[in-house]
Order: C-alpha cells, then structure tokens, then sequence
C-alpha cells in the first residue's frame, strides 16, 4: 500500500458523516482549547480559522 492509497482512504474516511462528526469535533475541541488559552482575546481569529479547516475537511 502507497502513500496514495493511504492518502485515499483517509480523505474517504473523512468524507463519511461519521468523518465529518469526528473532524467537527476535533476542531471545536482545538478551538475551546485556543480560546480558553488566550482568555477568549482572539475568539474572531480562532473562529475564522476553525471555519477554513472545516471547509478544507470532511464534505461540509
């Protein structure tokens, strides 16, 4: 098995609905930690940022 193929099933994985709720997850996790670090300072960029890798991950 190469790196493609590897590459392959995780994008396919991620385009599941079960993939899209774990990566949904994952980045609202990430995001409270970031906001929670920063005393909620940067909430806006944190925000803007978690909504780019969401479009860049999963199907929606």
């Amino acid at each position: 098995m190469g790196i493609d193929d590897l590459k392959n099933k995780a994008t396919d994985a991620l385009d599941s609905d079960k993939g899209e709720k774990a990566s949904d997850a994952g980045l609202d996790k990430a995001s409270d930690a970031a906001s929670k670090v920063t005393g909620g300072s940067h909430d806006e960029q944190i925000t803007k940022a978690e909504d780019s890798a969401d479009g860049k991950l999963g199907n929606a």
